[in-house]
């Protein structure tokens, strides 16, 4: 063997790296891999050897018949399965990797066989699916040079027998015409020599077209001799055709007045179509109206019913895992029944069995007592060992069932955490859209967009308003040193600052109309005096304390506003605290006087009314602070909220989706758990079965001593009618749970029902609400339709026509103008006054007359039916068809020539190419055939397609004889035509190769010789070889590029 310095470098690309087979043939699963050199695979017969190279050439392509080994792909299917599979994986790197950046450094064949159909899958490095077009295959195929079906690139063991047999010079000349891919280049050359005669008789056809063309050329130019001298009649028609031309000019004069008059028509439709598009705008505006405020109603009933969806959603999971909870005790139950009816059945099989000792006692058969004893401790062992297999399994079970549960257990958990999660981010979110508005406009934080609207409606009927409204009242406020408070101050009159202030009743009705108008309902309105001054509050009224009061920290310009918070709000009696321990000590300990609510900044309302101490909690959603003079830090605040809350649901949601992944496993694990531990059970029984059938065995063998081994039966017997009644005694409490788990499962339901019942009334109106709106939007887009169409109507059909119609007249103008120009260049339009009266006739009329005159014109010529001018036209016509068509035609007769001259040197090379080939074979031959001493002669007629193979032996060396290979002895055959493969694959290239039973027929001797040639040829030729073989290949050298496998005995 060659240093494996000295040999070629490796190319990496279109090698096999592995194969895995599934279900193909004889293998249910077999994996392979490849050397990037030599790889030999051994294996007795029927070991599955040639199946491999099969999957190769499907994987591939292949058809199955092109196989030799089977008629369809499901026939490749083993026996018993429904699929099969075929993975190749093959190296993809270097120079002439294929689509690299697509596949990278592998690409994965993968081709799947089922009962109905066939796939093909090509993936990249990674596993990922990259296509699964034939297309794709084929092009890869290509691009590697991979034909399955030439025999140097893979020879089976069908075609290696059939060359060794085959005496038949033409089967022998096929086999190296389709080798050396002469037969491909044969076949195209040929197909391009026919389609080339097709085009020259084609090319004949069309030059024979242009004889007749010729000949009517020859006449026109006779005809044209004939008609030149023609020349009458012209002068009667003048007169007519001026009269025709200025005609066309009154007519355009009559169709100008037409249109004038309908223009005028036209335009008065345009006040009927705009009046219709004015209603429905008004109605479509109001129909809007309604939408927003049913929308804004419609946010308001969701927010209290999401709890109820909540509690919903809470019950329906409860109720989900009680109803697997049951049917996984009936699931149990089962199995405990199914183990008593065994029981049962094997109690029969004993007391059978003690009969049956009886019997074989009388008969008083003689066995091996010594044996039976042995044979019967090896399966009480045997059975022993089983127990607690059993045992052990059902422990597993156990523990995965618990795992089980605790993790349904935790995903709920990480759900609800998730609920609560998502929940906070609204809330934060619809405050960060709440104080950005109130950013754009502070007086939309006392009332967002209806107080807006309602704004507007009191500013238009502000005359009848005794005095103008003052609201809403936290417009008018703002905070003194800062917004430190404002918490506090939100909490303690945030009740009052969405509220107006009117001077008398009659204000109060006139404002609740305007915020009915405005749809703003339920108005808080304040009736109180504007004449009243600012009050002024003695310091013994006041709560005695350094805390500052709800009065103290805001400031008003109308003091009006501040004299009603004080009346209505009590907010000079209104102390405020930092935090839950200073207000439990300002409102219950201190005893202040004048104090009536202390408010903190953290939301808590304290007071106390006699000896009644009260502390009210935070409000679940407070307001954020109106009165602030700036919101940037709430708005970054609540930002920041809102991404932790984003943050913490997402970490959530990869808890919950790794707790699912895990549930999944333990679920598989439990199914595998519980299928091992019915196999075992199986087993178990099988155990018992066979101890007993040996123990009866050993009964009736000791005829002397019957009596005890009845009597063991008979314990057995009754130890397991013992386990079958405590079996039964679990069933029963496997039915009590059962109950239990059903009665739970009914309860959870009806208390699921009872929430659904108690919810029917939200839920009712909140979908009667939404009917309502999507009624009120349905009306909204058909008012907006119906103006879309009328204002489509005005568009396109009444303004459109309008402009269709001046855009005629314009049209009639300029065609008067151009009939005008044109008539005057005929006659002047005094030639036609001087005629007398225009008499009214129409162009049609003028034009009949004319078609008379020429009518007579043509009477007169009729020896010749076209005028001078068309037999001239025609005459130019045909003569430029014919200089074109003679110009296209030698075109083509040149790139014909050029094409048949192409062919001939590729006939010439090709024929050069197969002589030299012819040699290259028969020296290459001799060449292989020398290191055992003999010497060949390939003869090769390409004529009569025959290839011989002529050999002399080494004892024929003295004479001239040549032997034919039919004449040697199988193993000489074998070495001769293994010598004329690889003759041939020097003469291919391919990233590898495959030999099936390359050295049937063999002596040891010629196996070594050959072995040995075959590693130096396919270490110095540098592809990619499998070789099959089911001899021992001891004799070949050990390498690092070789790589040996064997193949497992086949199962009998």
């Amino acid at each position: 063997m060659a240093d494996s310095r000295d040999l070629p470098p490796r190319r990496g690309a279109g090698i096999v790296k592995s194969i895995r087979l599934e279900n193909f043939m004889c293998h249910s699963n077999l994996y392979i891999e490849f050397g990037e050199w030599l790889n030999f695979i051994t294996g007795q017969n029927g070991s599955g050897k040639s199946a491999i190279l099969t999957a190769l050439c499907v994987a591939f392509g292949c058809r199955a018949r092109g196989t030799q080994r089977a008629s369809t792909l499901k026939d490749f299917i083993k026996t018993g399965c429904s699929h099969a599979v075929i993975q190749v994986e093959m190296e993809n790197s270097g120079e002439d990797a294929f689509k690299p950046g697509i596949y990278g450094n592998v690409i994965i064949i993968e081709r799947r066989i089922s009962e109905a159909s066939g796939a093909i899958v090509l993936k990249d490095s990674q596993g990922k699916k990259v296509s699964s077009r034939r297309d794709e295959l084929r092009e890869l195929v290509d691009h590697f040079n991979i034909d399955v079906e030439n025999p140097c690139v893979i020879m089976s063991q069908d075609k290696s027998r059939e060359f060794l047999h085959s005496g038949n010079d033409k089967d022998k000349f096929k086999f190296f015409f389709k080798a050396t891919l002469l037969q491909q280049v044969d076949d195209l050359l040929k197909n391009i020599f026919h389609q080339l005669r097709s085009a020259n008789a084609l090319v004949d056809d069309l030059e024979s077209t242009i004889r007749p063309v010729e000949k009517e050329l020859n006449e026109l130019q006779g005809k044209i001799k004939n008609m030149e001298h023609v020349e009458e009649i012209y002068q009667q028609v003048q007169q007519l055709k001026k009269k025709l031309a200025w005609s066309w000019v009154y007519d355009v004069d009559k169709q100008l007045l037409e249109q004038s008059v309908k223009i005028g028509k036209l335009k008065d439709r345009i006040p009927i179509c705009r009046a219709k598009i004015d209603h429905q705008q008004g109605l479509a505006e109001k129909l809007r109206e309604r939408f927003i405020e049913k929308k804004a109603q419609i946010a308001s009933m969701m927010e209290k019913t999401s709890e109820v969806r909540r509690l919903k959603d809470e019950l329906q999971e409860t109720l989900s895992l009680a109803t697997r909870e049951k049917l996984g005790l009936e699931e149990e139950h089962g199995r405990k029944m199914n183990y008593i009816q065994k029981m049962a059945k094997r109690v029969r099989l004993l007391e059978q069995q003690v009969h049956d000792v009886h019997e074989q006692h009388i008969r008083n058969t003689q066995a091996e007592e010594s044996e039976i004893e042995e044979k019967l401790k090896e399966l009480e062992l045997e059975t022993e060992a089983a127990k607690s297999t059993v045992m052990r399994l059902k422990e597993e079970e156990n523990g995965l069932l618990d795992s089980l549960n605790s993790g349904r257990s935790e995903i709920k958990k990480i759900a609800e955490e998730i609920e609560g999660y998502e929940k906070k981010h609204n809330e934060f979110s619809r405050s960060i859209r709440e104080l950005r508005q109130h950013q754009t406009n502070k007086v939309t934080a006392f009332g967002g967009d209806r107080v807006i609207q309602l704004l507007r409606v009191i500013e238009r009927q502000n005359r009848r308003f005794k005095k103008p409204p003052i609201g809403p009242i936290g417009a008018h406020l703002n905070l003194v040193n800062g917004d430190v408070w404002a918490p506090a101050v939100e909490n303690a009159i945030g009740r009052l600052l969405n509220a107006f202030i009117v001077t008398d009743h009659r204000d109060s009705l006139l404002l609740r109309g305007c915020a009915n108008e405005a749809n703003y309902r339920q108005l808080p309105i304040i009736i109180y005096d504007f004449s009243r001054p600012l009050l002024d509050i003695p310091a013994h009224m006041l709560p005695q304390t350094k805390h500052p009061t709800t009065l103290s920290v805001i400031h008003s310009e109308n003091h009006t506003v501040i004299n009603v918070l004080i009346d209505k709000g009590d907010a000079e009696r209104q102390v405020l605290v930092k935090d839950y321990d200073v207000g439990k000590s300002v409102a219950f300990d201190q005893r202040i006087k004048n104090l009536k609510e202390v408010f903190t900044l953290d939301g808590y309302k304290m007071f106390s009314r006699g000896s009644v101490q009260t502390i009210l909690p935070p409000v679940k959603r407070p307001r954020s602070g109106r009165l602030c003079s700036s919101f940037d830090d709430q708005i970054k605040s609540l930002e920041k909220d809102t991404s932790n809350m984003k943050e913490e649901a997402e970490q959530c949601r990869k808890r919950k989706r790794a707790a699912e992944e895990q549930l999944r496993g333990l679920e598989e694990n439990l199914s595998n758990a519980k299928r091992r531990c019915q196999n075992a059970e199986r087993i178990l029984m099988s155990k018992n079965l066979e101890l007993q059938d040996l123990r009866k065995s050993q009964v009736a063998g000791t005829s002397s001593l019957p009596s005890s081994n009845v009597d063991e039966l008979h314990q057995e017997i009754s130890k397991i009618k013992e386990e079958v009644e405590e079996n039964k005694s679990l069933l029963e409490k496997f039915r009590v749970r059962m109950k239990e788990a059903e009665a739970k499962a009914k309860d959870i339901k009806v208390s699921f029902e009872n929430l659904c019942e108690s919810a029917k009334g939200e839920v009712d109106a909140y979908e009667e609400a939404e009917r309502d709106m999507l009624q009120i939007e349905r009306d909204l887009h058909s008012a907006e339709k119906e103006m879309n169409h009328y204002e489509g109507i005005m568009t396109n059909k009444v303004l459109f026509d309008i402009k269709e119609a001046e855009r005629q007249y314009e049209e009639l103008e300029r065609h008067r103008k151009e009939s005008y120009s044109k008539a005057s260049i005929i006659s002047p339009e005094s030639e036609i006054e001087a005629l007398g009266d225009w008499d009214g006739s129409t162009p049609e009329q003028l034009s009949a007359q004319l078609n008379r005159l020429n009518q007579r014109l043509s009477n007169e010529t009729r020896q010749c039916s076209e005028s001078l001018e068309d037999l001239r036209m025609m005459y130019e016509k045909k003569e430029r068809t014919i200089i074109r068509k003679q110009q296209t035609y030698k075109s083509f007769r040149e790139k014909l020539n050029a094409c048949q001259k192409a062919l001939e040197l590729r006939w010439n090379k090709f024929e050069r190419n197969a002589n030299l080939l012819k040699r290259q074979l028969t020296w290459q031959f001799n060449g292989h055939l020398r290191k055992k001493g003999i010497s060949g002669h390939i003869k090769i007629n390409y004529e009569e397609k025959t290839l011989s193979v002529e050999v002399k032996m080494p004892q024929d060396a003295s004479s001239s004889s040549v032997r034919d290979t039919r004449g040697l002895s199988g193993g000489e055959r074998s070495f001769s035509t293994l010598c004329f493969t690889l003759a041939l694959h020097e003469m291919t290239e391919a990233p590898f190769r495959a030999m099936d039973e390359f050295d049937v027929f063999m002596d040891a001797v010629s196996r070594k010789i050959s072995l040995d040639t075959l590693v130096d040829f396919a270490l110095s030729q540098g592809s990619q070889w499998i070789f099959i073989t089911p001899h021992d290949i001891g004799v070949v050298k050990q390498g690092e590029r070789i790589k040996k496998q064997q193949m497992a005995a086949p199962r009998s």
